[in-house]
């Protein structure tokens, strides 16, 4: 039942936005801004340089709204439009990103030695801290997942320059995960010894 009415009002503000009607537009981006936002601030760093990638995704949501055929999720179709147009701007600013080529990449980093106490929050904010090439093909791989092919034909890198920035990513963030882990139990030992 609750499905049926959130679609009802998706579909109002579909025919809305189709109509141009600014109070449709507005409540459209209201209500997926925020998520949206935090899907471009993954990719670019700088906030300022995400919230101009929304506004120009969302730009185009209004002006291909048209598009949308109602097959699949509204809220998937948004976010492929936001998802290439920071693609987009990331192409465009190529110089933001490292492009390296590692023979074998393909090496998986041992993660034995981390805790399983780590915050989302915690990883999203170690994310964000990756060198931008890493950043941005570990969110194109572990979290949109995309293939490396599907990577290197949106970023104009080979498939290889995809597996290394990935690989280096993921030993990047092993790396901080690994001392993270040790200020924590650093943290536990001198909380135990002052009681």
């Amino acid at each position: 039942m609750h499905l049926k009415i959130y679609r009802a009002k998706e579909d109002e503000l579909i025919k809305g936005c189709l109509r141009r009607d600014h109070t449709a537009q507005k409540l459209l981006y209201n209500t997926y801004s925020s998520r949206m936002y935090g899907l471009c601030h993954r990719y670019v760093k700088d906030a300022m340089e995400a919230e101009d990638i929304l506004i120009s995704a969302f730009t185009k949501v209004f002006d291909k709204i048209q598009q949308f055929k109602s097959e699949g999720s509204f809220e998937g179709w948004i976010r492929k439009i936001v998802l290439n147009e920071a693609l987009t701007y990331l192409r465009r600013h190529r110089s933001m990103y490292v492009e390296t080529e590692l023979e074998q990449a393909d090496r998986e980093p041992d993660y034995t030695a981390i805790s399983d106490q780590l915050e989302a929050e915690d990883l999203l904010k170690m994310i964000q801290d990756l060198p931008a090439g890493y950043r941005i093909v570990f969110n194109l791989y572990a979290i949109d997942g995309y293939s490396h092919k599907e990577i290197a034909e949106q970023l104009g890198i080979s498939e290889n320059t995809s597996k290394s920035q990935l690989c280096r990513a993921r030993n990047h963030l092993q790396k901080l995960l690994v001392e993270q882990d040790s200020m924590a139990d650093i943290k536990i030992s001198r909380d135990e010894s002052t009681t």
